[in-house]
């Protein structure tokens, strides 16, 4: 009874930041999308982090340690270099473009015929396909978590619960494989009202008051999420036998060698050749990404901050509590898992091995957990994938709303200025028509695993592009027209001949992005530049640093200034990296020490990285950063439609 009472007052607490967020949200997209850019940097940090937390990556984190050791999660942690570079360079020109959309941006950045085009197949690709295939892996988390936790079955009469079971039946909808046993009708019975009732009260909060409203229960949500996490690890890790005897038990169940790669914080010993395939991989997926400038909604958190510090603030709070904070409680669950559920090596090459192994993420929270801290944790679950869906539905929303309906269709079919709230309500349409379609795409899904592969693989092509934009005033339309062509044309070529076998893995992303690349750089060369007004406007309303020589001198200012600019950021974010780095390797290595491993290692990267603290922290809360490179005053960044 207890669970249920904390599970209700978090669904009344979301439904009503909704409906106090209703009123603003229904007056125009900039209310509705960006908050009226009003959303303090504390926040759209939490925001963020309360998005990236997701329901899927604890379950995606317990099966990349079981199959991999410690050492895979670097392919999590090495997006903290993208995470910086935004924080101190990007951050500042998503929200000076004064835009609503990464799609919005080509129109300001670029000139050419093609540029409604670009918007319009940009909107599409990442407001419908990736922003559904991300929402699918989070469904899969979720209808593991409801198998265990919402047994329907042995809640509802069978005059109401049979028929649903008849309907999946004959329908053929099958929503995973049980992972309790259950009839698979009956399963998939489960899992359809589970996921319907938890898409349909996050979809009311989220569709009523807008981005508002996500940021508001992303906050509460975020904050349970951690406190319940902790306590979660707190448990595993004490029926495991303590953090002291975690490395012990673990040389008992597998063997000193298994064990040390479980706990290996580096490439183990015996990797042999398979250690460059893994460098490849994580030297590549941080920037070959679709996200490798915050485009999405890290960029939309960004563009809803009201200053240049507040968005630099939110992604350093994001980054803090994404990497280090809350990497060290998936490992002390992840870790404790394997002393409490072991299994055979020869288990590895078992089909569905990777989503069992992710699915003791959950399982461990129902046998581990006593009352009341078993529904902190479900609820904790429940606000992490809410975050999840909440921000994807409002972030693929916005597309719709403003780059396809207001951008193209109502300009150019119908010949006419839309209103705003004729915007709103096909923002809120474009929900539900999102929601639809992430449904369609997680009843096809495996592990998810398989699925975050995959996803990597389609934006391995795009990364590189959508960072020199902003470095580059050389990068054009048809360098992202090209870019996105060749993602996907070639992905699909590689999936049908390459498979999906993981350790080919890196093979596809280095083939992907020397392709996707190497062609977009081609194209820049043999294509017309972005024409002088376009360049001018640009500069003069974003201020962006690197190599804008041509674009600086149009505006009066020095070629250098704009490269000094960069240099100054560029040393931030390395400061701040080794700090952040060192610190998750010192403390992690300290509370996980290896078999035969020495607590020196682990103690001096962890001073390391608190020495460096006070230095990144009086740059990233500096005046420096808040001006112009001219010390002049920020240009007008109203928005120009």
């Amino acid at each position: 009874m207890l669970d249920l009472l904390i599970v209700a007052a978090f669904m009344v607490y979301g439904l009503g930041s909704g409906l106090r967020a209703r009123s603003k949200a229904s007056r125009s997209l900039d209310e509705y999308f960006l908050a009226g850019r009003t959303i303090k940097g504390w926040k759209a940090g939490f925001s963020m982090a309360a998005t990236q937390f997701a329901a899927d990556t604890p379950l995606l984190v317990t099966g990349l340690v079981a199959t991999a050791g410690i050492f895979a999660l670097w392919r999590l942690w090495i997006y903290g270099i993208a995470f910086l570079l935004m924080a101190f360079i990007f951050a500042v020109g998503w929200r000076r473009a004064g835009v609503l959309t990464d799609a919005e941006l080509t129109c300001v950045r670029y000139s050419g015929k093609g540029v409604t085009a670009l918007r319009l197949l940009k909107a599409i690709y990442y407001g419908t396909v990736i922003n559904c295939i991300v929402l699918a892996m989070v469904l899969v988390a979720a209808i593991r978590i409801a198998e265990i936790f919402l047994p329907w079955h042995l809640w509802l009469p069978d005059g109401l619960y049979m028929p649903i079971v008849h309907f999946v039946a004959d329908s053929g909808i099958r929503l995973g494989a049980s992972i309790t046993g259950l009839d698979p009708a009956m399963t998939s019975a489960n899992q359809l009202i589970s996921i319907l009732l938890i898409l349909a009260f996050t979809a009311m909060y989220s569709i009523t008051g807008g981005l508002r409203a996500v940021v508001q229960t992303d906050v509460m949500q975020f904050s349970l999420a951690m406190i319940g996490t902790l306590l979660y690890a707190w448990y595993v890790v004490d029926a495991a036998g303590g953090l002291g005897g975690l490395s012990d038990r673990l040389v008992e169940l597998y063997g000193i060698e298994q064990a040390g790669k479980m706990l290996s914080f580096g490439p183990p010993t015996s990797t042999g050749e398979a250690l460059m395939p893994f460098l490849v991989i994580i030297g590549l997926q941080w920037l070959f990404q679709m996200n490798s400038d915050g485009t999405g909604y890290l960029a939309q958190r960004s563009m809803a901050c009201p200053t240049d510090r507040d968005a630099r603030i939110a992604a350093l709070v994001f980054i803090w509590s994404q990497i280090f904070l809350r990497s060290l409680f998936w490992m002390a669950i992840a870790i404790g898992l394997l002393v409490l559920y072991p299994f055979a090596p020869g288990d590895m090459a078992n089909e569905g091995f990777i989503a069992g192994r992710e699915a003791l993420f959950v399982q461990g929270i129902d046998d581990l957990l006593p009352s009341g801290a078993r529904g902190l944790m479900l609820v904790g679950l429940l606000a992490a994938l809410a975050s999840t869906v909440d921000t994807h539905l409002n972030w693929g929303a916005s597309y719709w709303s403003n780059d396809v309906y207001a951008g193209v269709f109502a300009p150019q079919v119908l010949k006419r200025k839309p209103r705003n709230r004729e915007l709103v309500a096909v923002a809120r349409l474009a929900n539900v028509l999102i929601l639809i379609i992430a449904m369609i795409i997680m009843a096809n899904l495996g592990s998810i695993q398989t699925a975050w592969f995959i996803s990597l693989l389609f934006g391995a092509g795009m990364g590189s592009v959508l960072v020199l934009r902003w470095l580059w005033e050389r990068i054009n339309l048809y360098s992202e027209l090209t870019a996105m062509a060749m993602s996907l044309i070639t992905a699909p070529l590689l999936l049908v001949y390459l498979g999906i076998d993981p350790e080919r893995e890196w093979v596809r992303l280095s083939i992907m992005a020397v392709v996707t690349t190497s062609a977009a750089i081609l194209v820049t060369f043999v294509t017309p530049a972005t024409d002088d007004a376009t360049l001018k406007r640009f500069y003069r309303r974003v201020r962006p640093f690197g190599f804008w020589k041509h674009a600086a001198m149009l505006n009066g200012v020095d070629a250098a200034v704009p490269v000094k600019a960069l240099r100054t950021r560029l040393l931030a974010v390395t400061v701040t990296a080794v700090s952040l780095f060192a610190m998750l390797l010192g403390a992690g290595r300290l509370m996980f020490l290896p078999p035969d491993g020495s607590a020196l290692i682990g103690g001096s990267c962890l001073a390391l990285g608190l020495l460096l603290v006070p230095v990144w922290l009086r740059i990233a809360m500096g005046r420096a950063l808040d001006t112009d490179p001219e010390d002049e005053p920020l240009p007008d960044t109203s928005r120009v439609r």
